[in-house]
């Protein structure tokens, strides 16, 4: 009997310090008695194939992939709050990730702050709900590329192709509708050197690409929502009094 109790206790320490490790402190789990939920941060650049230079803030999709296995399999988390402050990067790697947390069977919300670019933009939808703070930005534009081309049909059919999946995945996962998003995607009169548009956080919202404004405390409140976990009593009020 002593012996199976120390082998859940055991199994128990082993998931917690799983999930609780990530390089670099990008994430943690928030336990008390009535919930555990993890928030996970994608921070800087989606570091993808290639490793980016040592004074660029990174998120690589190799923690992050094995880590949202541990999370599902981890019996003490309750759901995965996921906060994006992220410019973009690897394309392919970002849209693995994207795909890793929609088949998620967990309940996950997504936070945007500060910024969800270019392949953040599917990072934020591909939870079950999403949030946008109002002083956040989201730049979409269509995919583009960067050092030697070759010049040839298949180049161009390869670049179509990886765009269509990544609107595919976009008009899936949230309520905008397929031309709306196109059409942000391809407008030529907002941005100076580039194709696309930048939304801030209540043009987000209103064309379907995010669900709501808000932040911590609403991304919790929906966290608790899909998890059946009933709200927390009121805070005290500690403010002085005459």
């Amino acid at each position: 009997m002593g012996k199976t109790e120390n082998g859940e206790t055991e199994k128990k320490s082993g998931q917690k310090e799983q999930s609780d490790l990530l390089p670099g402190g990008g994430g943690v789990a928030a336990e008390n008695g009535r919930e555990c939920f993890y928030c996970l941060n994608v921070i800087g650049q989606i570091e993808g194939h290639y490793v980016q230079e040592s004074n660029q803030k990174t998120t690589k999709y190799e923690h992050l992939i094995p880590l949202l296995f541990a999370l599902e399999e981890d019996e003490r988390i309750d759901g995965i709050l996921i906060l994006l402050n992220t410019m973009g990067g690897d394309v392919e790697a970002g849209l693995a990730i994207s795909e890793v947390i929609a088949s998620l069977d967990k309940p996950t919300v997504s936070v945007v702050l500060g910024g969800g670019h270019s392949i953040g933009v599917p990072l934020a939808v591909s939870a079950k709900r999403s949030f946008i703070v109002p002083s956040a930005t989201m730049t979409v534009h269509p995919v583009r590329t960067t050092g030697t081309v070759i010049s040839a049909p298949q180049s161009f059919e390869y670049l179509r192709d990886m765009q269509e999946r990544i609107v595919r995945f976009v008009v899936e996962h949230s309520r905008v509708e397929r031309a709306r998003f196109e059409e942000v995607m391809m407008r030529t009169d907002q941005m100076a050197n580039d194709i696309g548009s930048v939304l801030d956080g209540e043009a987000a919202v209103a064309c379907g690409l995010i669900d709501g404004i808000g932040g911590i405390r609403e991304a919790l409140a929906a966290l608790r929502e899909m998890a059946g976990i009933p709200a927390p009593p009121p805070r005290r009020d500690h403010s002085p009094t005459a």
